[in-house]
Protein backbone atom coordinates (compact mmCIF):
# COMPACT_ATOMS: atom_id res chain seq x y z
CA UNK A 1 0.00 0.00 0.00
CA UNK A 2 2.72 2.33 0.57
CA UNK A 3 4.31 1.60 -2.40
CA UNK A 4 0.99 2.78 -4.36
CA UNK A 5 0.77 6.15 -2.22
CA UNK A 6 4.71 6.79 -3.05
CA UNK A 7 3.75 6.13 -7.12
CA UNK A 8 0.64 8.36 -6.44
CA UNK A 9 2.16 11.41 -4.91
CA UNK A 10 4.85 11.00 -7.70
CA UNK A 11 2.18 11.62 -10.44
CA UNK A 12 0.30 14.25 -8.64
CA UNK A 13 3.91 16.39 -7.76
CA UNK A 14 5.18 15.79 -11.60
CA UNK A 15 1.69 17.19 -13.09
CA UNK A 16 1.68 19.98 -10.53
CA UNK A 17 4.74 21.08 -11.02
CA UNK A 18 4.91 20.56 -14.92
CA UNK A 19 4.08 23.37 -16.78
CA UNK A 20 4.06 21.99 -20.00
CA UNK A 21 0.79 21.68 -22.47
CA UNK A 22 -0.99 18.42 -21.67
CA UNK A 23 -0.09 17.23 -25.11
CA UNK A 24 3.79 17.72 -23.79
CA UNK A 25 3.51 15.36 -21.15
CA UNK A 26 3.27 11.41 -20.30
CA UNK A 27 3.15 9.43 -18.38
CA UNK A 28 3.49 5.62 -17.82
CA UNK A 29 4.37 2.26 -15.50
CA UNK A 30 7.25 -0.28 -16.59
CA UNK A 31 7.49 -3.52 -15.07
CA UNK A 32 10.57 -4.82 -16.03
CA UNK A 33 12.75 -8.07 -15.39
CA UNK A 34 16.31 -7.37 -14.76
CA UNK A 35 19.85 -9.96 -14.10
CA UNK A 36 22.30 -8.31 -11.95
CA UNK A 37 25.55 -9.42 -10.66
CA UNK A 38 28.99 -7.95 -8.66
CA UNK A 39 32.18 -6.99 -9.59
CA UNK A 40 34.99 -5.76 -7.71
CA UNK A 41 38.57 -4.00 -8.61
CA UNK A 42 40.52 -6.93 -6.89
CA UNK A 43 41.43 -10.19 -8.61
CA UNK A 44 40.97 -11.71 -5.25
CA UNK A 45 36.99 -10.77 -4.74
CA UNK A 46 35.23 -12.33 -7.96
CA UNK A 47 31.74 -12.26 -9.31
CA UNK A 48 30.42 -16.08 -8.96
CA UNK A 49 26.57 -16.10 -9.62
CA UNK A 50 23.82 -13.21 -10.86
CA UNK A 51 20.47 -12.39 -9.23
CA UNK A 52 16.99 -12.33 -10.85
CA UNK A 53 15.32 -9.41 -10.20
CA UNK A 54 12.70 -7.06 -10.92
CA UNK A 55 12.09 -3.38 -11.53
CA UNK A 56 8.56 -1.61 -11.04
CA UNK A 57 8.12 1.93 -11.19
CA UNK A 58 6.06 5.12 -12.54
CA UNK A 59 7.71 7.50 -15.00
CA UNK A 60 6.96 10.46 -16.96
CA UNK A 61 8.55 12.37 -20.27
CA UNK A 62 8.03 15.92 -20.88
CA UNK A 63 8.73 16.74 -24.44
CA UNK A 64 10.16 19.57 -25.26
CA UNK A 65 10.37 19.23 -28.87
CA UNK A 66 8.60 16.61 -30.84
CA UNK A 67 10.68 13.88 -30.56
CA UNK A 68 12.88 14.96 -27.88
CA UNK A 69 12.17 14.42 -23.82
CA UNK A 70 13.22 14.63 -20.60
CA UNK A 71 12.53 11.40 -18.16
CA UNK A 72 12.13 11.73 -14.27
CA UNK A 73 10.81 8.49 -12.53
CA UNK A 74 10.43 6.64 -9.21
CA UNK A 75 10.76 2.99 -9.01
CA UNK A 76 11.59 -0.03 -6.77
CA UNK A 77 14.49 -2.25 -7.31
CA UNK A 78 13.94 -6.09 -6.21
CA UNK A 79 16.80 -8.68 -5.62
CA UNK A 80 19.36 -6.59 -6.87
CA UNK A 81 23.06 -7.52 -6.40
CA UNK A 82 24.62 -10.82 -7.04
CA UNK A 83 27.52 -13.36 -5.24
CA UNK A 84 31.20 -13.03 -4.64
CA UNK A 85 33.98 -15.63 -4.36
CA UNK A 86 36.55 -14.74 -1.61
CA UNK A 87 40.08 -16.24 -2.57
CA UNK A 88 41.50 -15.02 0.89
CA UNK A 89 40.14 -14.72 4.06
CA UNK A 90 38.04 -11.74 4.21
CA UNK A 91 37.08 -9.61 7.75
CA UNK A 92 33.10 -9.37 6.24
CA UNK A 93 29.86 -8.76 7.43
CA UNK A 94 31.05 -8.09 11.53
CA UNK A 95 28.58 -5.77 11.76
CA UNK A 96 25.80 -8.06 11.46
CA UNK A 97 24.80 -11.10 13.16
CA UNK A 98 25.82 -13.85 11.01
CA UNK A 99 26.51 -17.55 12.41
CA UNK A 100 29.40 -18.19 15.32
CA UNK A 101 31.85 -19.80 12.99
CA UNK A 102 32.38 -16.70 10.79
CA UNK A 103 32.09 -13.92 13.60
CA UNK A 104 36.12 -13.34 13.45
CA UNK A 105 36.08 -13.07 9.71
CA UNK A 106 35.39 -15.75 6.45
CA UNK A 107 37.69 -18.47 5.39
CA UNK A 108 38.97 -18.73 2.28
CA UNK A 109 36.52 -20.23 -0.76
CA UNK A 110 33.76 -18.33 0.94
CA UNK A 111 30.85 -17.15 -1.16
CA UNK A 112 29.04 -13.83 -0.16
CA UNK A 113 25.17 -13.23 -2.01
CA UNK A 114 23.65 -9.99 -1.82
CA UNK A 115 20.32 -9.64 -2.47
CA UNK A 116 19.69 -5.61 -2.17
CA UNK A 117 16.50 -3.65 -2.58
CA UNK A 118 16.58 0.09 -3.81
CA UNK A 119 13.77 3.00 -4.02
CA UNK A 120 15.07 4.61 -7.67
CA UNK A 121 14.75 7.80 -9.05
CA UNK A 122 15.67 8.23 -12.67
CA UNK A 123 16.19 10.76 -14.36
CA UNK A 124 17.75 11.77 -18.03
CA UNK A 125 16.84 12.50 -21.80
CA UNK A 126 14.85 10.46 -24.22
CA UNK A 127 15.48 10.53 -27.95
CA UNK A 128 12.93 8.77 -30.67
CA UNK A 129 12.12 8.83 -34.04
CA UNK A 130 8.88 9.26 -36.54
CA UNK A 131 6.45 7.15 -36.32
CA UNK A 132 7.08 4.27 -39.28
CA UNK A 133 3.56 3.02 -39.70
CA UNK A 134 2.64 1.73 -35.56
CA UNK A 135 6.14 2.01 -34.70
CA UNK A 136 8.80 4.67 -33.05
CA UNK A 137 12.30 3.52 -32.17
CA UNK A 138 14.13 5.31 -29.13
CA UNK A 139 17.00 5.84 -27.52
CA UNK A 140 17.75 7.15 -23.33
CA UNK A 141 20.86 8.20 -22.79
CA UNK A 142 22.76 9.10 -20.05
CA UNK A 143 20.10 7.90 -17.74
CA UNK A 144 21.26 9.00 -13.85
CA UNK A 145 19.82 6.70 -11.14
CA UNK A 146 19.95 7.97 -7.89
CA UNK A 147 18.99 4.62 -5.37
CA UNK A 148 18.28 4.52 -1.97
CA UNK A 149 18.54 1.01 0.06
CA UNK A 150 15.26 0.02 1.47
CA UNK A 151 16.61 -3.66 2.30
CA UNK A 152 19.36 -6.00 2.34
CA UNK A 153 19.82 -9.60 3.09
CA UNK A 154 22.81 -11.72 2.82
CA UNK A 155 23.78 -15.43 2.02
CA UNK A 156 26.98 -17.09 3.32
CA UNK A 157 28.25 -20.36 1.75
CA UNK A 158 31.02 -21.64 2.82
CA UNK A 159 32.16 -25.55 2.36
CA UNK A 160 28.95 -27.52 3.67
CA UNK A 161 27.68 -24.32 5.95
CA UNK A 162 24.94 -22.26 4.13
CA UNK A 163 23.11 -19.57 5.87
CA UNK A 164 20.64 -17.05 4.22
CA UNK A 165 18.50 -13.96 4.81
CA UNK A 166 20.90 -12.45 6.73
CA UNK A 167 20.08 -9.07 7.89
CA UNK A 168 22.85 -6.87 6.18
CA UNK A 169 21.71 -3.17 6.00
CA UNK A 170 24.96 -2.26 7.96
CA UNK A 171 27.64 -3.68 5.47
CA UNK A 172 25.12 -1.76 2.60
CA UNK A 173 25.96 1.89 1.68
CA UNK A 174 22.48 4.06 1.98
CA UNK A 175 23.05 5.84 -1.10
CA UNK A 176 23.66 4.49 -4.92
CA UNK A 177 24.17 6.35 -7.91
CA UNK A 178 24.32 4.87 -11.37
CA UNK A 179 24.55 5.19 -14.83
CA UNK A 180 22.48 3.67 -17.69
CA UNK A 181 21.76 3.64 -21.67
CA UNK A 182 18.99 1.47 -23.03
CA UNK A 183 16.96 0.92 -26.16
CA UNK A 184 13.69 0.13 -27.58
CA UNK A 185 10.56 0.42 -29.34
CA UNK A 186 7.02 2.44 -29.24
CA UNK A 187 4.01 0.44 -30.26
CA UNK A 188 1.21 2.75 -30.82
CA UNK A 189 -2.57 1.31 -29.92
CA UNK A 190 -4.31 4.71 -29.97
CA UNK A 191 -3.17 8.48 -30.64
CA UNK A 192 -2.23 9.16 -26.76
CA UNK A 193 -1.20 4.89 -25.80
CA UNK A 194 1.42 3.42 -26.77
CA UNK A 195 3.61 -0.15 -25.30
CA UNK A 196 7.13 0.40 -25.16
CA UNK A 197 9.54 -2.89 -25.30
CA UNK A 198 13.47 -2.45 -24.62
CA UNK A 199 16.60 -3.11 -22.66
CA UNK A 200 19.39 -1.26 -20.95
CA UNK A 201 22.32 -1.84 -19.37
CA UNK A 202 23.14 0.10 -15.91
CA UNK A 203 25.90 0.14 -13.78
CA UNK A 204 26.64 1.37 -10.25
CA UNK A 205 29.43 4.26 -9.78
CA UNK A 206 29.29 4.18 -6.09
CA UNK A 207 30.30 1.35 -3.73
CA UNK A 208 27.86 -0.57 -2.33
CA UNK A 209 29.47 -2.21 0.86
CA UNK A 210 31.05 -1.30 3.48
CA UNK A 211 32.86 -4.27 3.83
CA UNK A 212 36.31 -4.33 2.10
CA UNK A 213 38.22 -1.61 3.36
CA UNK A 214 40.75 -3.95 4.76
CA UNK A 215 41.52 -5.33 1.01
CA UNK A 216 41.12 -1.56 -0.17
CA UNK A 217 38.65 -3.00 -2.79
CA UNK A 218 35.48 -1.42 -4.30
CA UNK A 219 32.41 -3.74 -5.53
CA UNK A 220 29.81 -2.53 -8.04
CA UNK A 221 26.23 -3.66 -9.38
CA UNK A 222 25.82 -4.30 -13.41
CA UNK A 223 22.18 -4.67 -14.36
CA UNK A 224 20.44 -5.89 -17.48
CA UNK A 225 16.98 -4.97 -17.70
CA UNK A 226 14.36 -5.83 -19.68
CA UNK A 227 11.72 -3.16 -19.72
CA UNK A 228 8.01 -3.54 -20.40
CA UNK A 229 5.90 -0.72 -20.02
CA UNK A 230 2.52 1.76 -21.18
CA UNK A 231 2.51 5.19 -21.97
CA UNK A 232 -0.61 7.11 -22.02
Amino acid sequence: MKKIVAIAAFFALLSGASTAQESDLRLGFQVSPAVSWMTTDDNQINNNGTNLGLKLGARGEIFFRENYAFIIGLGFAFNSGGQLLHDFPINAWQRSEIPSPFQGGFPPGTDLRYNLQYVEIPFGLKFRTNEIGYLRYYAELPIITLGFKSQARGTIESGSIKEDKIDIKKEVNPLALSWALGAGVEYSVSETTALIGGVSYQRLFTDVTHNYSEANAKATISTLVLHLGVMF
